[in-house]
């Protein structure tokens, strides 16, 4: 727990780990200190093994999600020249790079506004839950800027021609038409029903084999840059690898016998 993140462990010995950001009387917007706490708690996750944490949920504290950039940090950047502008951006694409190689599926628990920097978070989570009267919005152009860093994360996800309508001209938009470009995957009505989507997305992550989500979760990023051939090979020497394993062998047994695998909790489905 600081002044602007809190993390917490739940789930079955602890596997989810849960990262809010804690600063709701300014809508959980970035600063230099947010940025690198969430680098170095999602750097020290990263580090854990597959038995240990299996799934993280990423969510903000007060009325929303993360607004993007504080002001007075926006402030402080513009009296930077050229090459401190350059260091305070690279820490925070960092950071996003961190969130995005997190070796575990990452679900965002999205409420009220997540603009700018905000709709990075999004971009690197691998499930995002959105309720219906959340606002959605590239609108650094609005400020002169531009949606430079997270670009790269934001295209991978929505694609090229939704970023080319929507990076421009910083319109705000609403929670079903953040679905319908990839931002967002379900939407819900009111808080409860966001939290109880966040937990039926946890549910299905614990109702896999811990290095298999892990592997599937990879394998997206790993072929992503590959040719036809080469991803043939390298997709089945990573099933090879995964049929050939403990985890495997026991999900196939717990299959044929009609039971659950070991590592699901009692209540999977």
């Amino acid at each position: 727990m600081s002044d602007f993140l809190r993390l917490e462990r739940t789930g079955p010995g602890g596997v989810v780990a849960r990262v809010t950001l804690t600063r709701p009387d300014v809508h959980n917007a970035f600063n230099a200190s947010v940025i690198a706490e969430l680098r170095t708690t999602f750097a020290a996750l990263a580090r854990e093994g597959p038995t240990d944490l299996r799934a993280v949920v990423l969510a903000g504290d007060g009325p929303s999600f993360c607004a993007g950039a504080d002001i007075d940090w926006m402030r402080a950047a513009m009296t930077l020249d050229v090459e401190g502008n350059e260091q305070d951006a690279m820490a925070m694409a960092e950071m996003f790079d961190t969130i995005d190689t997190c070796p575990v599926p990452v679900i965002a628990r999205v409420q009220g506004a997540a603009l700018g920097g905000g709709m990075g978070l999004c971009a690197v989570a691998d499930f995002v839950v959105a309720e219906a009267g959340a606002r959605f919005g590239f609108t650094e152009t609005r400020l002169g800027i531009l949606p430079a860093v997270i670009s790269p994360f934001v295209i991978a996800k929505i694609g090229e021609s939704h970023a080319r309508a929507l990076f421009p001209g910083g319109r705000r938009f609403d929670a079903i038409r953040a679905q319908r470009i990839g931002l967002v995957h379900e939407v819900v009505e009111g808080e409860v029903a966001l939290d109880g989507a966040v937990d039926a997305a946890l549910s299905d992550v614990l109702a896999s084999g811990p290095t298999a989500a892990r592997a599937a979760k990879a394998i997206v990023r790993e072929v992503r840059g590959l040719g036809h051939g080469a991803s043939k090979w390298h997709t089945a020497r990573i099933i090879a690898r995964q049929r050939t394993s403990d985890e495997a062998q026991e999900g196939f047994r717990a299959f044929t016998e009609k039971r659950r695998p070991a590592w699901a909790p009692e209540d999977a489905e």
